[in-house]
């Protein structure tokens, strides 16, 4: 079994937290692009919006 540390990481594209591997983006991995649903349903943030 591997430890989570060994497991790939990405940064979310909304929230910009690292987020590990999980066996249920298996197939997908190159996808994924956001941590969680609430990360990929939020509006996407501009430029202006945060500042």
């Amino acid at each position: 079994m591997r430890k989570k540390a060994d497991f790939p990481q990405k940064i979310c594209l909304h929230c910009q937290k690292p987020f590990s591997w999980r066996k249920k983006w298996a197939r997908d991995w190159e996808a994924v692009r956001y941590c969680s649903e609430r990360c990929r349903s939020a509006p996407k943030l501009t430029s202006a919006a945060e500042e």
